[in-house]
């Protein structure tokens, strides 16, 4: 049954022609190379496939200074109701751990180091330095806070983020070391002395220090 100007129109204004034809071509011949092309093709998707997979994971920036006080301002109204002082943001590309917040000079600084092996750990360790602001300490106030906005208490671990020991003490009793970053004045070894208090019978010694390494090498 054939369709009238009329109902033609009426067709057209209602859009209601959905679907194209079929485009019949003819195949290209049977050849070595379109053999060739053809099998190769599937390849090259595949490949293009794990390029869009893997490109966003290498091409992973860290947001801007910018960003980060953007960031701040959005926590600040969400959790604190705006009360906390804007302080100063800025990575720092020395530091090994996360971030650190110094209140002398009211500066929050992000560990860029860290940050560059964990990314997604940006928004977690601003929250954390934000609660520093009000709580300078990691006590229960402090873990009542991070609890409540959903903040981590303690940052990830990663090989590259270990700096050398500057200083080694060893017990001369049981000759277990300790590796410390600080120097020790009053201390003994904690598996020969008894109930976690000073024995000087077991007081550590100083083995090696960073100060007598470089002497070492000047040598």
């Amino acid at each position: 049954m054939k369709k009238t100007k009329r109902q033609l129109k009426a067709l057209a204004a209602l859009n209601l022609d959905l679907f194209e034809p079929e485009v019949i071509s003819v195949p290209a011949p049977a050849t070595i190379h379109a053999r060739i092309r053809d099998c190769a093709r599937p390849a090259a998707v595949a490949v293009s496939s794990l390029d869009e997979v893997e490109a966003p994971e290498l091409a992973t920036e860290l947001p801007s200074v910018a960003e980060l006080y953007s960031l701040f301002d959005r926590y600040n109204w969400m959790y604190f109701e705006g009360a906390l002082p804007r302080p100063s943001v800025e990575y720092s590309p020395r530091m090994t751990s996360a971030g650190a917040y110094l209140p002398g000079r009211r500066l929050i600084r992000m560990g860029l180091k860290y940050h560059r092996i964990f990314p997604e750990e940006i928004a977690d360790t601003l929250k954390h330095e934000m609660i520093h602001i009000i709580h300078l300490k990691h006590d229960a106030a402090f873990k009542a806070e991070a609890s409540r906005i959903g903040a981590s208490l303690r940052a990830k671990s990663h090989p590259s983020l270990r700096r050398p020991p500057r200083y080694i003490y060893v017990c001369d009793n049981c000759g277990c070391e300790y590796p410390r970053q600080k120097r020790l004045r009053m201390a003994s070894c904690g598996t020969c002395s008894t109930g976690g208090r000073y024995d000087r019978r077991f007081k550590l010694r100083l083995k090696d220090s960073a100060n007598r390494r470089q002497k070492t090498l000047r040598r």
